[in-house]
């Protein structure tokens, strides 16, 4: 499926009261589905229709040895699948440093995801306590990102 459909998806689904929409196109799949207006943009993204079978048992125990390790405080979570960048573009300093005071709705990082960047903002106030994640890492989706106490 070429981007321009994808991008037709996205409009379709915009200007309606759909919440998810799904297409198959053969083989392809591609699912999107709206978010809440104060929860970041998620990505469409084409999936194949055996990979959540694969993935969805391996996925929490994956996660649990990580959720163990983490600081203290509220974590903030990847919403998708994609690429993690802590600044806006290479040579400007990174949105957020460890100690640095947020509000909630400030920008902690972008991740890009199918040539999109999606602004990934603090669902809290407070001070960020640990970036579990470095500059241009994949991150996988409800991957712990931030710690903010």
């Amino acid at each position: 499926m070429d981007l321009r459909k994808i991008k037709k998806l996205i409009d379709l689904l915009e200007e309606s009261n759909l919440a998810e929409l799904e297409i198959k196109e053969g083989e392809e799949v591609v699912r999107l589905s709206r978010v809440p207006k104060n929860a970041a943009p998620i990505a469409a993204a084409p999936v194949a229709a055996p990979a959540p079978i694969a993935v969805a048992p391996i996925a929490p125990a994956a996660e649990a040895p990580v959720a163990d390790a983490l600081p203290a405080g509220h974590v903030v979570k990847a919403p998708m699948v994609g690429t993690f960048y802590s600044s806006a573009s290479p040579g400007t300093p990174a949105f957020v440093k460890v100690g640095q005071q947020v509000k909630a709705g400030e920008t902690l990082g972008i991740i890009e995801a199918m040539k999109m960047f999606n602004q990934i903002e603090a669902d809290v106030s407070g001070t960020v306590q640990a970036i579990l994640v470095e500059n241009g890492q994949p991150v996988e989706f409800d991957e712990p990102m931030f710690v903010i106490a």
